[in-house]
């Protein structure tokens, strides 16, 4: 190969034998509670290439082995990674939790913590629907592939056609878990079949030409170095994939949703397939990281949505909103009115983009009197993928790479402006971007010292409960709604919504809530529109318990503050406080308020 007679080969020996010395050496060096951590964790997540792009670290690297594949979705795969699984849960009780302090036993917490949350239920071959209107490799790898897989060199552009060629067959694979799944008695509710079918149909239906995997790529072929007729040659390998391998694969799981459709019920709740309560009790641990039974969780929503109510009715009489009507009616005249609806038009949405960068701005001008790190990284706010807004959320962010090179995108839904009034922007912002999850993930990114996962976010009660104490400390600390009513009863509608979470997810998994029931309720406590609610109701039925997260969290959050408060009395630093929630990244509730009560005994 010319690439070997230009360096040598007795470089090229020397080459090989430094990198193999590396190899043994981190894989047979004595290792620390972090190193193990490191080690475990990359094993675990080298069976997911999608994982390790997601990161950011390795591709485009001479340890980029990965860029190319995607990962193996069959039951044989499944099961090597929960024997790691367990491989790793047993060695790390070598290295701890006796001898260690500070951050090493916090890592050591954390991580049994997480080791076991991942292994609880591995005895059972389901515990939900392979496939959904929300996830599912044919709804998470397109986006992949347009969005995170990153074409910056010829190379990387072959290895995005190579993973055109594997989703051929992760499709594939996925048809066959379907079958798996429905032998078991594991199918979908027939609402969520009918939405997964309008899904992959809207994927496919303007054909080869019009399919985002080959659209969004002429625009990354023209910013790398190519001839003109390997850029066509590219462009052409891409069409013939996506004609021969993906859309013929789309269309066979199309029809094999269609014939489940065929004798699919309406029931809601993850109750309706086998093991159903004990899944359900699990996602709720795994979602909340606390012990708190649906009962607890249901009782507490109610109470919220009962306060949040008063608190949104007197805002509302303040703006003369007739009081005579029912409260979801009073909502709706002020999301309907039309001066604060954007127009549903590529100009209006563009509009309601430079509107939410604006605001970005101002919160970034006075962050540094409330935060002490601000994130380094670079935000993005962008419109969410056309191909998946119909059952996308209102919103939602992806946080940067861990090089730096791929700034942090908050992605917003734009199917239909009215979803959004402009009241209503300002705080779905300060959840997603600052100070909300772009402050927490970025802060994350930067601790040093610990291992790479307890960076990654992993805890959604923690993520979530930030995000909307970020709202809370936005409104309350920040005064970012001083002369703005009608934006804080736009932060109390987005509380609101996260409260009747607490009572619609646990309705519908624990109490057998319907989906109508759940609908009718949402629809009266929000204001929302019912076509919004649907679609929020709908991904509460395939992701059980991740819905009660989100107030879980920011309630817990809220009692640390508050008892940290009541300790310190006039020596409370808000800035210090937020920095020692950010500081250690995610872990679960009840071990960060151990970590706050610590600190307290510090400031003490």
């Amino acid at each position: 190969m010319k690439w070997v007679k230009r360096i040598g080969l007795g470089l090229l020996t020397l080459i090989v034998l430094v990198l193999v010395g590396a190899w043994i050496w981190f894989w047979a060096r004595p290792v620390g509670i972090n190193n193990y951590v490191n080690k475990t964790t990359f094993q675990i997540a080298s069976d997911s290439p999608e994982a390790l792009t997601y990161i950011g670290l390795l591709d485009g690297t001479p340890l980029d082995f990965h860029s190319g594949k995607l990962a193996s979705y069959t039951k044989e795969q499944e099961e090597i990674s929960k024997a790691k699984l367990a491989k790793a849960r047993k060695g790390l009780e070598k290295y701890g939790p006796d001898g260690l302090d500070d951050q090493e036993l916090l890592t050591y917490r954390i991580i049994q913590w997480q080791f076991e949350d991942w292994m609880a239920d591995s005895d059972l071959e389901f515990t939900g629907y392979p496939i959904s209107q929300l996830s599912g490799p044919h709804v998470d790898l397109p986006s992949f592939l347009t969005d995170i897989h990153s074409v910056n060199s010829k190379k990387s552009a072959k290895r995005y056609l190579a993973r055109l060629n594997e989703f051929g067959r992760v499709l594939g694979e996925t048809y066959v878990n379907v079958e798996r799944a429905q032998q078991a008695g594991v199918v979908a509710p027939d609402f969520v079949i009918e939405k997964t079918l309008t899904g992959m149909r809207n994927f496919i239906a303007n054909g080869v030409d019009e399919n985002p995997l080959v659209t969004t790529f002429p625009e990354k072929l023209d910013k790398i170095e190519l001839s003109p007729d390997e850029r066509d040659a590219m462009l052409a390998e891409a069409k013939s994939i996506v004609g021969d391998r993906i859309i013929p694969r789309y269309e066979k799981l199309i029809s094999q949703q269609e014939e489940l459709l065929k004798t699919a019920t309406s029931d809601a709740g993850i109750w309706r397939i086998p093991n159903g309560d004990r899944i359900y009790a699990t996602a709720l641990r795994s979602n909340t990281t606390t012990d708190m039974s649906a009962d607890e969780v249901h009782n507490v929503g109610l109470a919220e949505v009962s306060r949040i109510e008063a608190a949104m009715s007197a805002i509302m009489d303040g703006q003369n909103v007739p009081s005579d009507l029912p409260f979801a009616d009073r909502v709706r005249s002020l999301m309907e009115a039309p001066e604060h609806v954007f127009e549903n038009t590529d100009e209006g949405r563009a509009e309601m983009i430079a509107y939410l960068e604006e605001l970005n701005t101002d919160v970034m001008a006075i962050a540094g009197e409330y935060f002490v790190t601000l994130p380094t990284a670079d935000l993005e706010i962008l419109r969410v993928p056309e191909f998946s807004q119909d059952g996308a959320p209102g919103g939602y962010y992806n946080g940067p790479s861990m090089d730096g090179k791929r700034p942090g995108k908050f992605y917003i839904n734009l199917k239909d402006t009215a979803d959004n009034p402009r009241w209503t922007l300002p705080t779905l912002l300060y959840h997603e971007a600052a100070p909300g999850h772009h402050f927490q993930i970025s802060r994350a990114q930067m601790i040093e010292g610990i291992p790479m996962v307890r960076k990654l976010g992993l805890f959604t009660a923690y993520s979530e409960g930030w995000a909307l104490y970020a709202e809370k400390v936005a409104a309350e600390d920040m005064g970012l709604y001083a002369d703005d009513p009608l934006g804080d009863l736009g932060r109390l509608q987005a509380e609101m919504f996260r409260a009747v979470r607490l009572v619609v997810d646990t309705g519908l998994h624990h109490k057998r809530w319907t989906r109508e029931k759940s609908i009718e309720y949402m629809v009266a406590k929000t204001g929302m529109t019912e076509a919004e609610v649907t679609r929020e109701i709908e991904r509460y039925v395939v992701w059980p318990g991740q819905a009660t997260a989100y107030k879980t969290g920011q309630l817990a959050m809220i009692e640390m503050r508050k008892s940290a408060e009541a300790a310190l009395g006039d020596d409370f630093d808000l800035r210090l406080f937020n920095e020692k929630l950010l500081s250690g990244g995610a872990m679960p509730l009840d071990i960060l308020a151990e970590e706050i009560d610590a600190w307290v005994e510090t400031q003490k």
